[in-house]
């Protein structure tokens, strides 16, 4: 259903791509050296987002081996509690019945013959819940699984001992929210909450300070917004990462920081993506 991602294997060679296109810092020094204007030519980071269990398994020691840094940005919420509420919509219709019928809890009737027709309905089903408060966005994926009425995966998320081998392992841990709501959709006394909250609980896990966040969804004014950004400067975070499309210079934001997700399914193309972003303000 997601034919884009990477494998082990096509992971393995996107990070030797990037390892010998770039050189890659982790997001700290990158940001502290952005402001003094230190940054190596062609210098990157890798980020990871939400706090899946497979940046521990697969993603962290393929990118040990390589000596290189990442940062793993964590919804504390989710830790141990085996799956996010995106994840349950999608492997409930990964395990539904061609004929899903979801008419009596507003969200139609759907006919899903083969892989693509399902993954086209996941994405119709996210897009529709996405932008709900998160108590209600979480209700509806867990009717949609009540009337699938299939066992779900229960071991996606990381817990909290598996966050403190990654920072043993010398991975970056950055907060991610507690529910990754849309900050922009929520008041500003939840908002600060879920800012806060994500930290405090990663620095209790790790013993040592978090001083990084990314937005949950991430696009700027449409998932939060300038207050918020304020909120994470206030909330003693050095750097903040967007899903905004682009190349960090020194003019930028440090609390709004571009990213992009190159994703591709062959090396040349990856390769082409990754450097028409590294040239794009």
């Amino acid at each position: 259903m997601n034919p884009d991602e990477p494998d082990a294997a096509e992971f393995s060679a996107q990070a030797d791509l990037v390892k010998a296109l770039f050189n890659v810092l982790s997001l700290q020094e990158a940001a502290e050296r952005l402001v003094t204007g230190s940054l190596p030519s062609r210098a990157a980071c890798i980020t990871f987002d939400d706090g899946y269990r497979n940046n521990l398994t697969v993603a962290a020691p393929i990118l040990a081996s390589r000596g290189m840094a990442a940062t793993f940005f964590v919804a504390t919420g989710y830790l141990g509690c085996g799956r996010m509420w995106n994840d349950t919509l999608i492997e409930s219709v990964r395990r539904a019945p061609v004929q899903l019928d979801l008419e009596a809890i507003g969200l139609g009737r759907h006919e899903m013959k083969d892989a693509g027709a399902r993954a086209r309905v996941a994405r119709q089903l996210l897009s529709t819940l996405k932008y709900l408060p998160p108590s209600e966005r979480q209700r509806k994926a867990d009717e949609v699984a009540e009337r699938v009425g299939q066992p779900l995966p229960s071991d996606l998320m990381m817990s909290e001992v598996d966050v403190r081998e990654l920072a043993q392992m010398g991975m970056e841990v950055g907060a991610h929210s507690v529910t990754h709501p849309i900050l922009a959709n929520v008041d500003d006394v939840t908002a600060r909450r879920e800012i806060v909250e994500s930290r405090v609980v990663l620095e209790a896990i790790i013993g040592k300070p978090v001083t990084s966040f990314a937005y949950p969804n991430g696009r700027p004014q449409l998932d939060y917004a300038e207050v918020h950004a304020r909120m994470v400067k206030e909330a003693g975070y050095a750097v903040a990462v967007s899903t905004a499309w682009g190349c960090a210079h020194r003019r930028s934001d440090p609390f709004q920081l571009p990213r992009l997700s190159p994703w591709d399914r062959t090396a040349g193309r990856y390769a082409l993506r990754l450097l028409r972003a590294y040239a794009q303000r």
